[in-house]
């Protein structure tokens, strides 16, 4: 059964604007073009994107395939650089750094969450979720203890010494999650979190995403097709034909939600 609710009534006016002074941005575009040579032909993959994105929002990126939305997602994560345009976290351009400094602050300052889990298969779950904290320079000790706290957090405790193979889509998808905030990144670039899940276990991947963004404090930018990440976004960014279609604040949203013993099989 599908039914469509109109989310929160929006915050007061006073309540709007205590939360605007609130705001520190943590990521900001400025006119982002990015263009690929294929033979003689320029593939126009973004066109000038203007975005902010602020310390602790969790900020959904939504369009059809060929939008742009992979394409302004590897910019903001440092995996690509622009055409044309800056790309700022916390204030430094990612475009002057070298590959040295590029990877410290891959390394310092995002989490990375993969649709395909991306786990190293001969290592367990402790793990893979320590690797980052080890580049990073954290003693063992220190590694296993943060570690452990982390799957714990993701509920994989007791699954510490298990390898991707002897665990689920899901529990590969918390040990993916777990990992991501091994170096407390200021953002977390989670991309197709749910598309190997089905309808349950993409749903709770959601939800944790959504506990670790309220309690880590964490900014989480997704990119997605799954509607019902809508319901836990702070704001949808629209995108098309490389451009920045619409902002939409979670308030403003119809959001369609589908009962999980609903699913057509």
């Amino acid at each position: 059964m599908t039914e469509t609710t109109k989310a929160p009534a929006a915050a007061t006016a006073e309540e709007r604007n205590g939360a605007e002074e609130e705001k520190r941005t943590v990521v900001r575009t400025q006119q982002v073009k990015k263009v690929y040579q294929m033979g003689e032909i320029e593939v126009h993959a973004l066109r000038g994107v203007d975005l902010e994105i602020y310390a602790g929002e969790y900020l959904s990126i939504m369009g059809p395939s060929g939008s742009g939305k992979s394409t302004f997602f590897n910019m903001v994560g440092g995996l690509d650089k622009p055409t044309e345009g800056k790309v700022y976290i916390d204030e430094v351009d990612v475009a002057q750094l070298d590959a040295y400094e590029l990877a410290w602050l891959r390394c310092r300052k995002i989490g990375y969450i993969f649709q395909s889990f991306n786990l190293i298969p001969v290592m367990t779950a402790l793990e893979n979720v320590t690797l980052p904290m080890v580049f990073a320079g954290l003693t063992s000790d220190e590694s296993r203890d943060k570690g452990m706290d982390l799957l714990g957090k993701v509920g994989l405790g007791e699954r510490h010494s298990h390898k991707p193979f002897e665990l689920s889509g899901g529990q590969q998808q918390r040990v993916a999650v777990a990992r991501a905030l091994a170096n407390d990144p200021a953002v977390v670039l989670a991309d197709e979190p749910t598309a190997n899940l089905d309808l349950r276990t993409g749903t709770e991947i959601i939800e944790l995403l959504r506990s670790m963004n309220e309690s880590f404090g964490v900014t989480v930018i997704s990119a997605t097709h799954d509607h019902k990440m809508l319901s836990v976004s702070d704001r949808v960014v629209r995108v098309s034909d490389g451009q920045v279609e619409r902002i939409q604040l979670r308030e403003d949203l119809e959001i369609e939600t589908v009962a999980v013993g609903d699913e057509e099989t």
